[in-house]
């Protein structure tokens, strides 16, 4: 990273512009970045004119999906990120000035200008959500909702079914094996990266069975771990384990695909997903999903998430690291596993 902030001089004078931190892509990589690619800038933060907002960022989510953005390529999720502009990504934050009617300063607002300390834009970009709905505000943040719509709805997720979930001590697959169990999944199982998350599945996130997926080919942990099958998968990473899920799943199985944390750690990705007669064989289902087109179950999860939390019938693991600064470590951090369940970066108190 370049450890120079690009500043004004700029005096402590009352009448002294606000600043702020943002970080840029100062090349894009070829393969796996490097903390060299980023830098954080010091930069003048604007008053919001007629139909904008001032916004102060308290957290920002970090997503394996934005080392996507960061490297390009074909059929990304989201427009990659351009050098020498400031990234994005989710954030919530409060609003301090406002220039539209629709909001007011104080209000709590999620939207899509992370990787700043300060947003201004149009009053149309940011969503109000309620201050009192959870313990902290980063919890906005969080990956239940597209764990909830990737089984519902991808994977038409049904009682009895037996469920496996790669990248099960992450943010989304976290969610995705405790709400499978919730909503009467028969049998819950994850893969993870190491012994420690294996543990912590099956121990405090109450999956009926894990296994490390460095253990041996993961077809055979999972034949172990499912010896009648699977109908559903929940797939965060694809690869080997796609394969492996193909082979072991039941008849009129079930795949919703949400992520592909193999292709992201991988200049040279190892293939895709297998002999596609099984597919035909066993009349799977592959569906893959964004969340922005199931936002109409936002409401609806929130109110079972709320009440879950209350229960003590979900655990909600968050990963917090302080400061913009310390951002893209994070992110590549994030990336190689390092990380249980979700993890946010905390830009203000």
């Amino acid at each position: 990273m370049n450890s120079s902030l690009k500043s004004a001089a700029l005096s402590g004078s009352p009448d002294s512009p606000r600043t702020g931190l943002e970080a840029r892509l100062v090349a894009r990589p070829d393969g796996l970045p490097a903390l060299d690619n980023f830098e954080i800038v010091e930069v003048t933060v604007p008053e919001p004119v007629e139909g904008q907002v001032l916004v102060r960022n308290l957290f920002m989510s970090l997503d394996p999906g934005m080392l996507m953005l960061v490297v390009g390529g074909p059929s990304l999720p989201a427009p990659r990120y351009e050098v020498g502009a400031a990234m994005y990504g989710d954030a919530i934050g409060e609003v301090l000035s406002s220039a539209d009617p629709s909001l007011r300063e104080g209000d709590l607002v999620v939207h899509r200008l992370g990787w700043r300390e300060y947003a201004v834009a149009s009053a149309a970009v940011f969503r109000r959500v309620d201050r009192a709905a959870y313990r902290s505000p980063s919890l906005h943040l969080g990956f239940g909702l597209v764990a909830y719509v990737g089984l519902m709805d991808a994977a038409e997720l049904r009682p009895g079914d037996t469920v496996f979930v790669s990248s099960a001590a992450g943010a989304t697959g976290s969610m995705a094996g405790q709400i499978a169990r919730l909503k009467g999944a028969a049998r819950v199982i994850g893969s993870a990266g190491s012994p420690e998350k294996v543990a912590h599945l099956t121990g405090k996130l109450g999956f009926d069975a894990a296994f490390d997926y460095h253990d041996g080919p993961v077809v055979d942990r999972l034949r172990e771990a499912a010896p009648d099958g699977i109908d559903v998968y929940f797939d965060n990473v694809g690869g080997e384990q796609l394969r492996a899920a193909i082979e072991v799943m039941n008849v009129h199985g079930r795949i919703a695909v949400c992520g592909a944390l193999n292709r992201q750690r991988a200049v040279h990705p190892d293939g895709g997903p297998g002999d596609l007669l099984s597919l035909l064989g066993k009349r799977l289902t592959i569906r893959g999903f964004t969340l922005w087109d199931h936002l109409d179950r936002a409401a609806e999860f929130g109110e079972q998430f709320r009440g879950w939390l209350r229960e003590g019938s979900i655990v909600y693991d968050e990963t917090v690291v302080d400061g913009l600064a310390s951002a893209p470590q994070a992110l590549l951090d994030l990336v190689q596993g390092k990380y249980t369940g979700k993890t946010v970066v905390r830009l203000g108190s």
